[in-house]
């Protein structure tokens, strides 16, 4: 197949691939260490790079240049959808390496291309990493349809996204992987790599071939599956990290293949499966789900999300205040020991630190749970709340009776007169603003009723 000079960097390329080579020269600022006509890619996660190279290799990511194999990640996906198609043009970006000028430099591009009826099809990785002032250069081109932009990110896009950019995009929801699927992957990885070998027993399926430099029991695979957390990258890294510490080298042909149990790997990788984002959408998740249960009287589930929460290391302080917050929200003057309780737990979490004050964290949560529950007061604060925002014009003014006069003046224009500290039934004084005297906000015909009247 004929090869073409790039213009750029001088190096040679095959003809099918030069036109996307060039376009990553002039405006990436990126350099190919290889040409891309002697790399051998074949798609798999594990490359033997020789064929003395005794060490297993893996390949988690496939550059987006890649013309054959099976692409591992939804930028190559892409970019391999729009090789199919003559008038799409697909660039990458990272947003923890690029900026506002790169983004710049393929837009100025992407109204050059589009005058010969080519979209530009940019694909932004880690977009969450722009902050919501950088990610505003986005929106008029993407209004104006000079790019496509496919965002990517692991965070909520609600909470790290540009509302504006938001409500342009149309958000697809990527789901973990299940336990069955990353075992896929990682035999699929294992059987193209051929130095790997499967049993189900140790020592009874055991076959004769001298390129086996590793025996892997099944179960440390199905281990290796659940522990990963739907993350096929972490399973395959994993795999890899023990593969690699176990290379029997060039005594092969004397010790055997390296066998690994599934003992070897755990000791191998010694690590959690728990994933917890403390600053993320993990974290609001696992505090909203501990306040629920607590809500329903659920006192095994509170006791199961504090726990977990803790364990993934979540701050205790802010695990004390939400239960403080429960306890007004929802048990309110049904049980008020409950609040003194929650502040108890507060300030002996100030006072023992972790891990004593795990214990203080889950007895409060489960005694919360356990405790009768009242939603009157936050119910009359929320409609109370609700009126002051519906109000039209000025808030009614504070009558004279309860105002305090603290001065002469006040007390000639009436601040304060007629007022006694009886009784509402027996004092004969009104206490809400003038119009509002029958306003009741524990009753929320009550309330509905003041709005009515508006």
């Amino acid at each position: 197949m004929a090869s073409v000079n790039c213009p750029v960097c001088d190096k040679q390329f095959q003809q099918e691939i030069i036109e996307e080579h060039v376009n990553k020269c002039l405006f990436l600022n990126t350099k190919d260490t290889k040409s891309i006509s002697t790399s051998k890619r074949n798609g798999s996660h594990f490359e033997s790079t020789s064929p003395h190279d005794k060490k297993i290799k893996l390949e988690s990511h496939i550059n987006s240049t890649s013309s054959t194999g099976n692409l591992t990640s939804l930028a190559n996906v892409v970019a391999n959808i729009c090789k199919e198609q003559n008038n799409m043009r697909f660039v990458k970006l990272s947003a923890t390496m690029a900026g506002i000028n790169d983004v710049k430099e393929i837009v100025k591009v992407a109204k050059n291309e589009s005058q010969f009826k080519r979209q530009t099809v940019l694909f932004m990785d880690e977009i969450h990493r722009f902050n919501k002032l950088q990610q505003d250069t986005f929106l008029p081109h993407v209004e104006n349809g000079t790019i496509t932009l496919i965002g990517a990110t692991t965070e909520n896009p609600s909470f790290s996204l540009n509302n504006a950019l938001l409500s342009r995009c149309r958000v697809v929801v990527m789901q973990k992987l299940s336990i069955e699927d990353v075992l896929v992957i990682l035999k699929r990885a294992i059987k193209s790599n051929g130095q790997v070998q499967v049993v189900s027993q140790m020592n009874k399926e055991i076959n004769d071939n001298e390129k086996t430099r590793y025996i892997v029991e099944e179960e440390s695979l199905k281990w290796l599956a659940e522990v990963s957390d739907g993350d096929a990258r972490m399973a395959l890294g994993a795999l890899e990290l023990t593969l690699t510490a176990r290379d029997p080298g060039d005594e092969l042909h004397v010790t055997g293949p390296a066998i690994l149990s599934v003992e070897d790997i755990k000791n191998g990788i010694k690590r959690s499966h728990m994933v917890y984002d403390r600053q993320g959408e993990e974290h609001y998740n696992t505090i909203s789900a501990i306040h629920k249960s607590i809500r329903a009287s659920e006192d095994n589930a509170a006791l199961y999300w504090t726990t977990r929460a803790l364990h993934g290391g979540e701050d205790p302080l802010y695990i004390a205040r939400r239960l403080i917050r429960a306890a007004c929200e929802d048990i309110g003057l049904a049980d008020p020991t409950a609040l003194v309780e929650a502040v108890a737990c507060l300030q002996g979490c100030q006072h023992v630190g972790r891990p004593e004050c795990d214990v203080l964290l889950v007895q409060c949560a489960v005694r919360l749970a356990r405790a009768p529950k009242s939603r009157e007061v936050y119910q009359a604060m929320k409609r109370c709340q609700q009126s002051l925002t519906q109000a039209k014009g000025p808030l009614p003014p504070i009558p004279l009776h309860l105002r305090n006069a603290t001065s002469k003046l006040m007390k000639q224009i009436g601040y304060g007169r007629g007022y006694n500290l009886r009784h509402k039934d027996e004092s004969g004084l009104v206490y809400m603003p003038e119009g509002m005297e029958h306003v009741d906000f524990f009753s929320a015909d009550g309330g509905d009723n003041f709005f009515d009247d508006k």
